[in-house]
């Protein structure tokens, strides 16, 4: 019977490199969890702000019916006195037809996109629920969490290459051997006895054939790619930023027109409704007008939109949202 005993007493740091590459590599796989994540956004962004723009359309749909509403009864009275002519009634009844269609379309819609929010955000969201409008700036710093998943990939290239250049440092270990048994050391002796042994040994790995360098000179390929992905990264990242301040800037200034036209076509449905009701024109034209100045603020509520999706992507595109 033995008991072997073995004690590592020097590795040149073999122990401490792989624990090093272990740290490393695990950082690294929780950072690329974190750029999967991270491109989820764009899509959270894109669908949070389509169920705020059905919200604003479905407001607009609701106020053109409830002027369309106040204009039948206006409409009824004059139909009484003969001074509008009685399809005019029926042209109106047949829009408010129309506007009910829209807030079906607008209903469905909205609920859909709800429920693509709530199945890219793990949550439960009411399909009443009101989203609040975002408050937008514009920050001026941020880190993509792609810059840190290449830098972590350059520091796991490192610890490869320092376990490389551990692999040959001479490693001394001590061991110990006690036994009891017939014979024992004494091979001439047959009798029982009992016996130990205890010593160094010394393993050197002098020659590897190059086996080493071959290595680290494919590690550092590899850390020249990655390298490469960085800059390519980074070149179409300033790329997109640079896009993106255009859209912002050329939303800016559409939806600066956007108010002038709606002012315009404020007043021209004003005058609309007084030629109506005097009998000048028809509700078709007036129809025609009213639809042409809710267009115009419809227009404007999806530059709005997009405008502030435009930010909320400059903000994700930079790092800062």
């Amino acid at each position: 019977a033995t008991l072997d005993v073995n004690q590592l007493l020097y590795n040149g740091g073999m122990i401490a490199a792989n624990t090093k590459f272990k740290e490393v590599q695990t950082l690294t796989q929780q950072q690329q969890v974190a750029v999967n994540l991270y491109q989820l956004k764009s899509r959270i962004n894109y669908s949070y702000m389509m169920i705020l723009l059905w919200q604003d359309q479905r407001e607009l749909l609701i106020t053109k019916q409830n002027t369309i509403h106040s204009k039948i009864k206006e409409v009824k009275s004059g139909v009484k006195n003969g001074a509008i002519l009685p399809s005019s009634e029926q042209v109106l009844e047949a829009e408010l037809l129309k506007l009910e269609q829209a807030l079906t379309e607008n209903s469905f819609q909205r609920i859909k996109e709800i429920q693509n929010l709530a199945g890219l955000t793990a949550t439960i969201i009411e399909e009443n629920a009101v989203l609040e409008r975002p408050i937008i700036a514009i920050e001026a710093n941020g880190t993509r969490p792609e810059m840190k998943f290449f830098d972590l990939q350059q520091d796991q290239i490192e610890a490869s290459k320092n376990i490389i250049s551990k692999s040959n440092v001479p490693k001394l270990n001590a061991f110990g051997q006690a036994g009891y048994g017939n014979p024992g050391l004494n091979m001439l002796n047959n009798s029982f006895e009992d016996f130990y042994i205890v010593g160094l040994k010394l393993n050197w790995n002098i020659f590897d054939w190059n086996k080493s360098k071959t290595d680290k000179q494919a590690l550092d390929v590899a850390k020249e790619m990655d390298n490469k992905k960085k800059e390519t990264f980074e070149t179409n990242n300033q790329m997109q930023l640079k896009e993106l301040q255009s859209e912002i800037s050329k939303l800016e200034s559409i939806i600066k027109t956007d108010f002038q036209i709606i002012l315009l076509r404020e007043k021209v449905v004003q005058s609309s409704d007084s030629q109506l009701r005097n009998g000048v024109i028809t509700s078709s034209d007036y129809l025609t007008e009213l639809n042409q100045f809710f267009d115009a603020k419809t227009n404007q509520k999806i530059h709005q939109t997009q405008l502030e999706l435009a930010k909320i992507n400059y903000q994700t595109s930079k790092g800062t949202h």
